[in-house]
């Protein structure tokens, strides 16, 4: 039977990035897409999908995240009551071909029964974009191009000569009024200055957005036809992928036989198929401080501030308080971001230097360079408050109605004490209903479980004590979230 072409969309949501040139605030552990970057309602990954939920023909979206931010995805996705086609966790990142490969792979499974090929909206989860008319009115232009087996990309045209994007050349020139395709030329890498300054004059040129249309079909027919060794490994790694409550473990070793190449250099580079749309809607990828400062809202003096801060003769610069009071004087062209255990002073046209500082700590050991001394959890979250040598201080909100594992440690002992909420905790064989000011002992070695019986938030002081106190000390029993 004959595939119907049929203008069902599903977006593929791309939130697989470290986001590092926006250290401290975005980490390996928690990156910037996980984040509220823009002081408003919704995090980056939320906006990426409630900004397109209510056009035509779309539908849940499938997200593809590294397994180490699974219940962050899952958790954010139902904050805004929507329950994903698929999560797709990757063993580790192999940039976005091997992603979208799959993502396709999987989606034609899900349609297979309702013979559909369904149009792919890839999406990054970490974009700004203001005028959300536009987007769409844009996305929509694409689709019938795109259901005549063609590859659509939208470029973004220049507004300044940036040296931190890729840009597309289009055989023709982009009418910025009109949403009309253009046979991409090629690819162009992040330009120096002087050649950024000549693509801004010439309106064959636009930004890369990383933003793409496609038929499901269509892209893996160009993949199988220019990486065919890529297309086998990632239909191996779907066929031995496993179910994981709501999500979908990829099989890490045919996933990682994937070469790590971006769908823009193994595809679209080589294809006769891609056309560039022009996208005319505030985009901004949010790659680095001094692009958060730009799309901000400033003062009259041009500074950005956020959280507790107090300055005086200070212009365009950007100040973020996490926690600690910031206090400036005299300051011109400076980021400062401070969070709880690390502070970033950096002038702003060398923000996107912070990459390579980030690289360097995680050389030298640093354990600020990738993770944040707040920890989420499928069940809520830990900060760590203060460690020495042998002990650990650290503060554990548990959600309502929600409970840790019952597990066991074989190198620490913990003490619990509960300054907010109900707690129900079991030692042994024991369980036990225990309320603020009240405490318990966790000797090492023993079973236990904390949870959460009530619909109130519950908060808990836990001092541990031993010869190691790594997260890896743990043996799990009986887990709600299957780790």
């Amino acid at each position: 039977m004959t595939t119907k072409t049929i203008k069902k969309i599903v977006p593929v949501i791309l939130a697989g990035g470290t986001g590092s040139r926006l250290w401290p605030l975005s980490r390996k552990s928690f990156p910037k897409q996980f984040l509220n970057l823009l002081d408003d309602e919704y995090t980056m990954l939320q906006k990426t999908y409630k900004r397109i939920e209510n056009l035509n023909d779309i539908c849940r979206p499938i997200i593809i995240c590294n397994e180490e931010h699974r219940f962050i995805v899952g958790h954010q996705m139902k904050e805004i009551k929507v329950k994903p086609l698929c999560i797709l966790l990757e063993p580790e990142g192999r940039n976005t071909t091997p992603a979208i490969t799959i993502a396709a792979l999987r989606v034609l499974e899900i349609f297979k029964d309702k013979n559909i090929d369904p149009v792919l909206l890839i999406l990054s989860s970490d974009h700004q974009i203001k005028d959300i008319e536009s987007f769409q009115l844009a996305i929509k232009n694409s689709i019938n191009l795109a259901l005549k087996d063609n590859l659509i990309i939208f470029g973004v045209p220049p507004t300044y000569p940036s040296t931190g994007y890729g840009y597309i050349k289009s055989e023709d020139q982009l009418n910025e009024d009109e949403y009309f395709a253009s046979k991409v030329d090629h690819f162009i890498e992040k330009p120096d200055v002087q050649t950024a300054h000549s693509f801004i004059r010439d309106k064959k040129y636009s930004w890369n957005s990383g933003m793409f249309v496609f038929k499901a079909t269509s892209i893996l027919n160009e993949i199988r036809k220019f990486s065919p060794d890529l297309i086998k490994n990632c239909e191996q790694c779907l066929k031995l992928s496993s179910e994981d409550l709501d999500f979908r473990r990829l099989e890490k070793h045919s996933f990682l036989k994937c070469e790590n190449v971006s769908i823009d250099i193994s595809v679209f580079e080589k294809t006769k198929k891609a056309y560039v749309i022009p996208l005319i809607c505030g985009w901004d990828d949010i790659g680095s401080w001094e692009s958060l400062w730009k799309i901000s809202k400033k003062n009259k003096e041009g500074n950005y501030l956020k959280g507790r801060t107090l300055i005086r003769d200070t212009k365009n610069t950007l100040i973020r308080s996490e926690d600690k009071l910031v206090v400036g004087v005299g300051l011109e062209n400076i980021i400062i971001v401070e969070t709880k255990d690390a502070v970033l002073v950096a002038n702003k046209d060398s923000s996107q230097s912070v990459k390579d500082l980030v690289s360097l700590m995680n050389e030298k050991g640093f354990n600020e360079g990738q993770n944040h001394k707040m920890v989420y959890r499928p069940w809520g979250s830990f900060l760590s408050i203060e460690e020495g040598d042998n002990w650990q201080i650290k503060k554990i909100d548990v959600t309502p109605g929600a409970s840790l594992s019952l597990q066991m440690h074989f190198h620490r002992s913990e003490h619990w004490v509960v300054v907010n909420g109900t707690a129900k905790i079991q030692i042994g064989n024991d369980e036990k209903i225990h309320g603020p000011n009240e405490s318990v002992y966790i000797p090492l070695g023993v079973k236990h479980r904390l949870s959460n019986p009530t619909k109130l938030p519950l908060t808990i002081i836990e001092i541990q004590s031993g010869s190691y106190l790594g997260e890896d000390d743990i043996k799990r029993f009986e887990d709600n979230y299957g780790r």
